[in-house]
């Protein structure tokens, strides 16, 4: 590896997620764009809480087509199961992803552990040659991801190639949408320096503590979005966490209603007359 020049990747925009909820009256923070602001990203929510209340009834039955989504858990689990007769439960550590492609139906019903629940799901956008391309789905266990490790600090792949100083890894999920790539990155007064950074998209979501993201302080619920460059410094002075999110935008016409997410408002009309009639998983 040749490292002779690096440019630092700097902070352009930072924004904060808000409360919402979903499913059968789960309480999550949010943070989305369809308009292209995050693309190939779509959304970005986290489910955390130690109240059973705000969570355990989880995510009934409900459909999907034209994106794809990417579950991790830090505490407690999900139970997830599909139309193509797919059951699986993961756990701390664990992912689970989701290509809905023209049709899924699918359920997600959470778990606790001693701390509850904090899990993430996100939507990343499918190109339009693949929004109606066959329904697939995967789960990944936590030994499985391979690591980064620093004095203080540890990068966990999820999926796509990261590297730094001393070694490069591939997280196991290899189909993600947009060339993305996902990491889990925790520090505990350490310092991470990233280098290979040359996607047009790169993305920082704090979910624990504050991160010095280049120079500039992020706090716990809020997303850095990143300039270009190839390089990214990021250290805690304590405790901290944050999801790390690299694509290539797709620069396609974004439809979005709900949980489909199609090219135009007629693809979504179909999508929705599909699901009425039976038909979307077809």
């Amino acid at each position: 590896m040749s490292h002779a020049t690096t440019t630092p990747r700097r902070i352009r925009d930072i924004r904060a997620s808000h409360p919402s909820q979903d499913g059968d009256g789960v309480k999550i923070l949010r943070l989305h764009d369809f308009e292209g602001g995050l693309d190939p990203f779509l959304m970005l929510d986290e489910l955390g809480s130690d109240q059973p209340d705000d969570y355990i009834r989880g995510f009934p039955p409900h459909p999907h087509r034209g994106m794809q989504t990417l579950t991790y858990v830090i505490h407690g689990g999900l139970t997830h199961e599909d139309h193509l007769g797919h059951s699986s439960t993961i756990h701390a550590g664990d992912a689970q992803w989701m290509h809905t492609g023209r049709g899924m139906i699918h359920s997600e019903m959470p778990l606790t552990d001693a701390q509850g629940l904090h899990a993430f799901q996100l939507w990343i956008n499918l190109p339009a040659r693949d929004k109606l391309s066959p329904a697939t789905y995967r789960d990944i266990r936590a030994q499985e991801m391979p690591r980064l490790d620093a004095d203080g600090a540890t990068l966990i792949a999820l999926g796509g190639h990261w590297q730094d100083a001393s070694a490069e890894i591939d997280g196991p999920l290899d189909a993600l949408a947009g060339n993305a790539a996902v990491a889990d990155a925790r520090f505990e007064g350490g310092t991470l320096q990233l280098m290979g950074l040359t996607d047009d998209t790169l993305l920082v979501y704090v979910y624990r503590g504050t991160l010095d993201v280049g120079e500039q302080p992020v706090t716990a619920g809020h997303l850095a979005i990143l300039d270009a460059g190839d390089a990214l410094t990021l250290s805690a002075t304590g405790s901290a966490g944050a999801l790390l999110l690299r694509g290539t935008p797709h620069r396609e016409p974004i439809a979005h209603y709900g949980p489909f997410v199609m090219n135009s408002r007629h693809e979504l009309e179909a999508a929705m007359q599909a699901y009425r009639d039976g038909t979307l998983t077809e």
